[in-house]
């Protein structure tokens, strides 16, 4: 596979099951994620596995989107991928460390000439989609970072 074009990472005081835990959550997803407001399993769907589909509410200022995803990779504690049909693939790799796990989001930009240069800026309200992803990427993996650590706390 490709480099990602956009992949930012941060240390969770948190072990790699309880920060999997969070992210394979799905339709959780948008207490954290930047753009995200409804997650919802698809074709009868109900947890992250290969093949699995969701549609994924978006929202960037007024401008509104619904994609379709499939699941790519489920590895409890330690990855998940799924793409983004039509459009990127985004994957959250979780690598143990002695005081919790590093977690490395990524993504990559799978759209087309006439989608990513005329039809995206239009739909989405984003031109620059790589900077904006990055500055999303930062803010979502802090979310991600609050969340395992209170759920640690908690726990």
């Amino acid at each position: 596979m490709p480099e990602p074009d956009v992949s930012c990472a941060i240390e969770i005081a948190a072990p790699p099951d309880t920060v999997y835990a969070i992210v394979s959550d799905l339709p959780g997803l948008p207490a954290w994620a930047a753009e995200t407001t409804k997650v919802r399993w698809a074709r009868g769907a109900t947890r992250p596995e290969p093949g699995a589909r969701f549609l994924g509410s978006n929202r960037n200022g007024f401008f509104r989107w619904v994609t379709v995803s499939e699941i790519e990779v489920a590895e409890p504690g330690r990855r998940l991928t799924w793409r983004v049909l039509g459009a990127a693939r985004w994957e959250y790799r979780i690598e143990p460390t002695p005081d919790g796990c590093r977690v490395t989001e990524s993504w990559w930009d799978l759209r087309g000439f006439l989608l990513k240069r005329i039809l995206a800026p239009v739909l989405s309200g984003v031109g620059d989609r790589v900077s904006h992803n990055r500055a999303n990427m930062t803010r979502t993996l802090e979310r991600l970072k609050n969340a395992a650590e209170n759920a640690q706390v908690a726990g």
